[in-house]
């Protein structure tokens, strides 16, 4: 049987792209590590091949990931949606360093 234990939660997955200018430099990378911290679910995100922990500034700045770059955020835990939800708005605000949108 190859089903996930009833204590053992699923992984979550969630697709993000850079869109600030700057990529994923020491502010935003320090933003995401301050994010993850607040959870216990192991957080990953993914470029390619490469891997590394959300907790990480020093592997997260190894990514090298520049606007327009796709990432695969993932995590598993009791509060891996929630994780990925708050991990996913830094990306999608630009990190706060986008000029306020016209409306």
């Amino acid at each position: 049987m190859n089903q996930n234990p009833p204590d053992e939660p699923t992984q979550l997955q969630k697709t993000v792209v850079i869109i600030n200018p700057q990529g994923l430099h020491a502010r935003p990378a320090d933003l995401v590590v301050r994010c993850a911290e607040g959870f216990d679910s192991t957080i990953m995100i993914q470029k390619g091949s490469e891997k590394v922990d959300c907790r990480s500034i020093l592997s997260l700045l190894t990514l090298g990931a520049t606007e327009g770059t796709e990432l695969q955020l993932t995590a598993q835990g009791h509060d891996a949606e929630a994780a990925l939800a708050a991990i996913g708005e830094l990306f999608e605000l630009g990190f706060h360093e986008l000029g306020q949108p016209s409306q």
